[in-house]
């Protein structure tokens, strides 16, 4: 018997794999409440929970209740809320989405948060007054393991059931959205910037740990989307080896951006080729090489900075000759740097030695369930600390006038890592889910 025979099944099943995905479902419109639906929109109850058969639905217990109000628009004449965080997923296959949300309650003033999948944040602090109708467009990236050519990325076993790793996209409204319809449609044209990276990038599931690349997604309107394929405990090695660049590199289109962060773990690799002027420095000049050739951006991001106060009260270099090395090789590359060490140098000094565990992960015990020991992590940070730092992101954009910087919201905050916002006035509604397991990397 031939190989053919065994080889011609294994065919069939891919591609009919491959056109099941491609004639899966790309764009939707919900309208949540009891009311009258309006045109073209598929009505949303609470009792519509999500199941890979119907494809969309709330998800993960969340409980919300509707409400009906008189009105001659259909769409925003009825909600839905809860007094819980809450939950709302639709099967999409990979690729960047517009989704439009539509807020506001016809009785009460209302305030949302609104993250996408594993706790990345895309709307903050939406406010509605009474019989308001607010709808805000952001875009979602969605990716999978899949590579063309039948490879795979290589998973830690912690990310199986991580968000960001499952066939749909899942929305996260805080306790206080009234959630009046949601918009889902596939966008060809965005410019993705990919994020490569370590446990100080990652998109954090669990409460109180978060990173930089899951706040940036807030600060750009529709035209960019943020693609996080960064991981903790990795090194420039180690992303490599487990084809998260042979990922990035198969779905990159010309004018995307590759934002390239590594060292903390890299540190550890102790090997005779190995340290910051000899592997480190081979492995970004490929990574910007490979990217090149894609028509794509390459920008260097240099080693947040650890809460790593010297005895005058300062913060000393703990990450060695990593943050040189890259400044370098960026400069000899002739690639944009954000000097992202610098930046965080000089925020965590603003903020001081002890007010600076308010970045990071610093908490007495029993402040989250199952929580029997103190948290004192001075390389991760909280959802404070993740979001001053993603501004230092935005901040180099801009100074190295990187052309998405014309996509940066409007509403831009105003910042300046020597004057860094005041954590009592900032708001960030946690999430449901949290964890004391420190994430990998030092």
């Amino acid at each position: 018997m031939s190989i053919q025979h065994f080889i011609k099944p294994f065919v069939v099943l891919a591609l009919l794999a491959n056109l099941s995905q491609a004639q899966q479902k790309t764009s939707y419109k919900f309208d949540f409440g009891p009311g009258k639906v309006a045109k073209g929109y598929t009505q949303v109850l609470p009792i519509d929970d999500y199941s890979k058969e119907k494809g969309y639905g709330f998800d993960f217990d969340s409980k919300v209740s509707a409400e009906e109000n008189d009105g001659k628009n259909l769409l925003t004449s009825d909600l839905v809320k809860s007094d819980k965080p809450f939950y709302f997923s639709v099967a999409l296959p990979e690729g960047n989405y517009k989704v439009t949300v539509t807020l506001g309650d016809p009785k009460n003033a209302a305030l949302s948060t609104v993250k996408a999948e594993s706790r990345r944040l895309m709307l903050e602090n939406i406010k509605t007054a009474a019989g308001q109708s607010l709808s805000k467009t952001f875009v979602v990236n969605i990716k999978d393991k899949n590579i063309a050519g039948g490879q795979v990325v290589g998973l830690k076993p912690r990310e199986l059931t991580k968000l960001d790793w499952d066939d749909k996209l899942t929305l996260e409204f805080d306790r206080q959205t009234a959630l009046q319809a949601i918009e889902i449609t596939k966008a060809e044209d965005q410019i993705t910037v990919f994020l490569a990276g370590n446990s100080t990038v990652v998109n954090q599931d669990d409460e109180p740990w978060a990173s930089w690349g899951q706040m940036i997604p807030r600060f750009f309107k529709p035209g960019v989307a943020i693609a996080n394929h960064a991981e903790s405990g990795l090194t420039l090695g180690s992303f490599a080896g487990s084809r998260r660049l042979a990922k990035i590199l198969s779905i990159m289109k010309p004018g995307d951006y590759l934002f390239i962060e590594f060292g903390h773990n890299d540190q550890k690799e102790k090997g005779p080729n190995d340290g910051a002027y000899k592997s480190y420095t081979e492995r970004i000049k490929t990574f910007i090489s490979e990217v090149k050739q894609k028509g794509g951006i390459p920008v260097v991001v240099t080693s947040t900075s650890r809460r790593s106060f010297g005895t005058e009260g300062k913060i000393v270099n703990s990450l060695g000759d990593f943050p040189n090395a890259a400044r370098k090789v960026a400069a000899e590359e002739k690639v944009a740097l954000i000097d992202l060490n610098a930046m965080t140098t000089t925020l965590f000094n603003a903020l001081g030695e002890e007010p600076s565990k308010k970045a990071f992960v610093h908490y007495p015990a029993n402040s989250y369930p199952g929580q029997d020991k103190a948290l004192a992590d001075n390389t991760h940070f909280n959802p404070y600390g993740a979001y001053e730092i993603a501004q230092c992101i935005i901040l180099g954009i801009k100074e190295q006038k990187l052309g998405i910087a014309k996509y940066l919201v409007n509403d831009l905050p105003k910042f300046d890592p020597a004057k860094p916002d005041d954590v009592n006035n900032w708001h960030w509604p946690e999430s449901p889910k949290s964890s004391v397991v420190k994430p990998d990397g030092n």
